[in-house]
């Protein structure tokens, strides 16, 4: 009887076997009371994700135990966006009938958290929030942002994969069930540096497939949307007001409040989103900004190169190459080598045509490469130039792959054969120091004591090691002069001049404007101007113009001849001003005041030519003439100014009128 013994293990499994061979006897009486599943019905939607049901019969006369409808979705594709929100279509479908004896125009209320697969609508423009419907149609997700759906009622779990009852999800980059691999997190700050010449900014490029966007202004200024399609197709959104809309085939939520504007964007981005401010307000703005940046450039292994040798045995490699995931095809490698997460497959090798040749009645023997000669290499071409000259820049070469035989001559071979080794980089940054940029000093005191006047400053082209250089472009220039006001007021005797002060920061703002730095382009270069040809009244000043070039090699400038230099030569001659003569009114022939008002604008803006009055009659009856009295005004203080300082403006004709007509009486 020992071989009969039953341990207490052994009691565990039988008893285990005998639950489980009822149990599944118990489910096939419980499945043998019901008919077979019928047919799958139409599902409940044609895009966006619907439902459809299949129905069985009990068979019993008792009550069968288990459900007898059955779910699964269907139509997972994605509508168009012209086809609007199911849950809204559904309310609309109620416009036609009365509430409450009135037709409204009815608008979904989303993401009820008590019921959510119940039909709640509101009135557009009220607050009456009514629900039309005890149950949505099947297929209606549950809630906006997330593929959970309604089917008879009831909210049920969807995944990613599109099953019921399924907890996948998306991750971050909108690969179901993925790893977050496939794309990267992007996030930064923007802080605003923006003014009266600088009225708009860009904060920052958001790429085609982007998700999760989000950012948040603070401050005075305003975001606004520019958009590029895969078909190069642009457009612009000022985001004026609060909102959800589509650009692009993009949803877009906005939030505008007094201090600050909140822009989410769910994603996939359908377009190439550049994302730019707008100059508001005196006060600087901040922007912070996050969103998950698609990885559209992606290594990708090749197949087995072919082999080294046809017969005998040989080795072939594999290698990588960089592809684009939106346009599907290969592209150079510098696009894959600027994600950091993007790391390069090795070579894989391996030995082939290992079958004896033809010519050998045994195998080859196999020996090291290098034994032979050298193995193959990589060699390049030298950098081509800087693509540009500040900035940052691109230069490139071409990498071949080459053998050497034993007597060493050189030849190229295929790329493969180099692949025990990296290939050297094709291109590379270049001049990635900053360009010249305008450099504005302090404004200068203003040339008036009282009343309003003009105010001066430098502005030199400086490169990025702080020198005074040329190069800057004129458009981005800021000014050198502006207008400004003394408060004191002018209280001045109407014999004396206003006092006026000197111009030397217009002279030196002046001349620094118009000094250039010799380069390596021809170029003109003017000297300093002489000393005013007169000490008083309207002289001139001469300059010697040249046309020079830096020769890069010796660091030395030489002369060429004027017409080697391109564009508008600078004068090298102009009128100076140096205050009226002892008091005495100076007469200026019309070439001269001509040449005067393009030096000196400036006396322009304070003084001009105005009819005062008349002088008396020169006949006291039978008729006489009057002539009319012209001064020279300053035209803030209204003062009477010394004739030589509106020399700049035209002296206005001389006007007569007749006076004192009646009769002398008879002697």
């Amino acid at each position: 009887m020992e071989g009969c013994r039953w341990t207490a293990a052994g009691t565990l499994l039988l008893a285990s076997l005998l639950l489980s061979s009822r149990t599944a006897r118990s489910e096939e009486d419980r499945d043998s009371l019901w008919d077979a599943w019928g047919s799958w019905s139409e599902c409940s939607r044609t895009c966006g994700g619907g439902a459809s049901y299949s129905l069985r019969r009990c068979l019993s006369s008792k009550t069968c135990e288990g459900r007898n409808i059955r779910y699964r979705t269907c139509s997972n594709v994605d509508c168009p966006p012209e086809a609007g929100d199911f849950r809204a279509q559904q309310c609309s479908a109620h416009n036609d009938v009365k509430y409450q004896g009135q037709f409204y125009e009815w608008l979904p209320v989303s993401n009820d958290p008590d019921n959510p697969c119940s039909l709640k609508c509101q009135a557009r423009g009220a607050a009456l929030v009514v629900e039309l419907a005890p149950k949505v149609l099947d297929g209606t997700r549950c809630y906006t942002e997330s593929l959970d759906m309604c089917i008879s009622g009831l909210c049920q779990i969807v995944g990613c994969d599109h099953q019921l009852g399924s907890a996948v999800k998306e991750d971050n980059c909108g690969v179901c069930n993925g790893d977050g691999s496939t794309c990267r997190l992007v996030r930064g700050q923007y802080k605003s540096q923006l003014s009266a010449n600088k009225l708009d900014d860009t904060v920052v490029a958001i790429p085609y497939g982007s998700r999760h966007v989000r950012l948040v202004l603070k401050g005075p200024d305003h975001l606004y949307l520019e958009t590029k399609t895969l078909q190069g197709v642009k457009g612009e959104n000022n985001l004026s007001s609060t909102g959800s809309f589509i650009v692009d085939n993009s949803s877009i939520d906005f939030q505008k409040f007094p201090d600050k504007e909140i822009l989410k964007m769910s994603g996939p981005l359908t377009a190439d989103f550049t994302i730019k401010i707008r100059h508001a307000g005196a006060a600087d703005s901040s922007v912070q900004f996050i969103f998950y940046q698609p990885i559209i450039h992606r290594w990708r292994e090749t197949d087995f190169f072919p082999c080294s040798a046809s017969c005998g045995g040989g080795y072939q490699l594999t290698s990588a190459e960089c592809f684009d995931l939106r346009s599907n095809r290969v592209v150079t490698d510098q696009y894959c080598h600027y994600y950091p997460e993007n790391i390069k497959p090795k070579p894989k090798l391996q030995e082939c045509n290992l079958d004896p040749c033809p010519a050998s009645d045994g195998y080859k023997q196999i020996m090291p490469y290098d034994l032979y000669h050298p193995l193959p290499r990589w060699e390049s071409t030298p950098w081509t130039a800087c693509s540009s000259s500040c900035g940052g820049g691109i230069q490139s070469r071409s990498v071949s792959c080459v053998e050497e035989d034993i007597q060493g001559h050189i030849s190229p071979v295929e790329e493969w054969k180099c692949m025990y080794t990296p290939k050297m980089p094709v291109v590379q940054p270049c001049n990635i120091f900053d360009c010249p940029k305008w450099l504005a000093q302090e404004w200068s005191p203003c040339t008036v004591t009282c009343g309003q006047g003009l105010r001066y400053r430098v502005v030199l082209c400086i490169d990025h090691r702080g020198m005074h250089t040329g190069g800057c472009s004129s458009k981005t220039k800021p000014h050198i002069k502006e207008e400004c006001i003394v408060p004191t007021p002018c209280y001045k005797p109407k014999e004396k001049l206003p006092v006026e002060a000197k111009l030397p920061w217009y002279k030196q703002a002046q001349e620094l404007e118009e000094g250039a730095v010799v380069s390596e382009e021809p170029s003109f270069i003017p000297e300093a101007w002489s000393s005013c040809s007169v000490t008083c009244g309207v002289g001139s000043q001469v300059r010697l113009v040249k046309c020079q070039v830096l020769l890069s090699f010796s660091q030395s400038v030489a002369d060429l001849p004027i017409d080697e230099c391109e564009g508008p030569k600078p004068v090298s001659q102009r009128a100076c001003y140096s205050g009226p003569c002892s008091g005495e009114a100076t007469e200026y022939t019309p070439e001269e005041s001509d040449l005067l008002y393009g030096s000196l604008q400036e006396f322009d803006e304070l003084y001009d030519w105005e009819y005062e009055g008349f002088t008396e009659c020169s006949e006291s009856c039978g008729g006489g003439v009057q002539e009319a009295v012209v001064t020279c005004l300053n035209k803030q203080t209204r003062e009477t100014a010394d004739e030589a300082l509106c020399v700049t403006s035209r002296r206005p004709p001389q006007l007569l009128k007749a006076c004192s007509l009646d009769p002398c009486p008879p002697r």
